[in-house]
């Protein structure tokens, strides 16, 4: 089913208060009614988030972020504050050379009760590396993975890979348990994880129940659990939070923002940029000529001032402000094709709506490509249920909101993965041997500097290409109860609640 836009309307607090009736009882636990706990301590957190799951809660895709943000999967390493590899599963590491690193694994224990081991770590990460498509926070690279004895394990890259540890850290190399792969073909994370929180019951793309993990490695969590509920529409989890139905709410919309209490409202700088991507594969915008047409229409100040509400920041490139060296470092793209008039040409132009903001910065869009003289149809789907069509070039345009720092913190990880040709979430079906050049070269590059100053060249020839458009660079949102301490609220969306999150 698909959803076509009609006039902008902004959700009303009548309408969110119409909704009430429809939460209640929606985050009654296991544990008792509103989540309270009947364990010895900490009560349960009830979370709502925006985005159900597209892929059946695999490690490996979108959901991974899922898994991570809940506290259920960690790898073996994370990011810092900085955006530096910091130590997880393992507690330190070293490199051997150009294409070898030994890591050194923590004492932990997966959530069925089984031994974190260098030789179930290595085979972890080794079914990560056959996963189709592969883990984006792969891209560019294969490495193979075995245990060196006592509590170390050996990565083996095909090519040099300075940012390993880096890379490592993406939600989609979580690392789980040999009883997570026995099921040929699919991936299942219940109760085979190493985290704070175990995953013991999904219900299909609505709800998910979490219990605390007693053996964590960091200390027992103080929450007893999390009852998480999927829901899609930004009006009905801001108001589950003002009604007290849910303790966090991620991914508030900008115009519902202002109807909460500000001590409830947490606003994060975050690395995420919504982008227009264009089809360069087929369609229209196969011809250059037509994507700098569309370029030349979008006005990115209209979209941040009016659609974001001056919650965001007009697109500048790939990489917004929140990437606080990328400014100093951009280049101007060079070589881009002269724009000719759409006189009338017609094109598909998607979107989700599980960020609100997106229908609404699709139909400014509309209307600006309109103007330009395109002719436009709009189509609006739940995130689930259009991935695989807009990673399959069904759509001419595609409005998507994009975290460039979540798979890895490598800032090259992201152009590898969204815009080469071997590229995993290659929206804009980009095939462009100066890019895979350009980003070739950042890949190689070892000097954190340096790989800087490529990442930024590689971006112009990107942009150079007009296969994706900046629009604006997202400040997020979320709604956390008054009696909620403890959210982790990072730049990199990777996570939300730890173990010291509570209530």
């Amino acid at each position: 089913m698909h959803t076509r836009i009609g006039p902008i309307q902004r959700p009303r607090l009548l309408l969110a208060l119409a909704l009430a009736p429809l939460l209640t009882g929606c985050f009654a636990s296991a544990g008792g009614e509103s989540g309270e706990a009947t364990g010895e301590s900490g009560s349960r957190l009830r979370v709502a988030l925006a985005f159900p799951p597209a892929e059946n809660l695999s490690p490996y895709g979108a959901d991974a972020t899922i898994l991570s943000r809940l506290g259920v999967t960690e790898g073996l390493t994370s990011l810092d504050a900085n955006g530096s590899a910091a130590p997880a599963l393992a507690r330190s590491w070293q490199r051997e050379g150009d294409r070898s690193w030994l890591f050194t694994l923590r004492e932990a224990t997966f959530q069925d009760g089984t031994e974190v081991t260098p030789a179930r770590v290595a085979a972890a990460l080794t079914h990560a590396t056959g996963a189709k498509p592969a883990p984006a926070a792969l891209s560019g690279v294969t490495l193979t993975a075995e245990s060196a004895g006592g509590d170390r394990i050996r990565i083996h890259t095909n090519s040099p890979d300075p940012v390993l540890p880096l890379r490592l850290a993406g939600p989609a190399l979580a690392v789980l348990s040999p009883k997570a792969y026995e099921e040929k073909g699919r991936v299942d994370p219940v109760g085979t994880a190493t985290g704070p929180f175990e995953l013991t019951k999904v219900t299909g793309s609505t709800a998910a129940t979490l219990d605390r993990f007693d053996d964590y490695w960091g200390g027992l969590a103080q929450a007893a659990g999390i009852d998480a509920r999927f829901i899609a529409d930004g009006t009905a989890r801001t108001n589950a939070l003002r009604t007290g139905q849910a303790d966090l709410a991620e991914a508030i919309p900008v115009a519902q923002a202002a109807t909460l209490d500000p001590a409830t409202r947490r606003e994060t700088a975050t690395t995420r940029t919504t982008s227009l991507q264009l089809n360069t594969r087929t369609g229209p915008f196969k011809d250059p000529k037509l994507r700098a047409a569309a370029r030349e229409a979008v006005d990115t100040s209209a979209l941040a001032k009016g659609v974001y509400e001056d919650h965001a920041d007009a697109g500048a490139g790939i990489y917004g402000p929140a990437v606080t060296w990328a400014a100093s470092k951009r280049e101007q793209p060079a070589g881009r094709a002269r724009a000719v008039k759409p006189t009338g040409t017609a094109i598909t132009l998607a979107t989700y709506d599980n960020r609100p903001e997106l229908p609404e910065a699709a139909q400014v869009l509309k209307q600006q490509l309109e103007q330009a003289g395109f002719k436009v149809e709009l189509e609006v789907r739940e995130y689930s249920r259009i991935e695989s069509d807009a990673l399959a070039g069904k759509f001419d345009a595609f409005v998507v909101a994009r975290n460039t720092l979540v798979d890895t913190g490598d800032p090259v990880a992201v152009l590898a993965s969204d815009y080469t040709c071997d590229g995993g979430y290659n929206l804009a079906l980009l095939c462009d041997k100066d890019v895979d050049r350009a980003v070739a070269k950042a890949e190689g590059a070892a000097d954190t500097s340096a790989r800087q100053s490529a990442a930024m060249a590689a971006e112009a020839e990107i942009l150079g290409t007009d296969a994706v458009v900046p629009l604006v660079h997202q400040r997020v949102v979320t709604g956390v109860g008054t009696s909620v301490k403890g959210v982790l609220l990072d730049p990199y969306e990777r996570t939300l609640v730890g173990p010291g999150t509570r209530r």
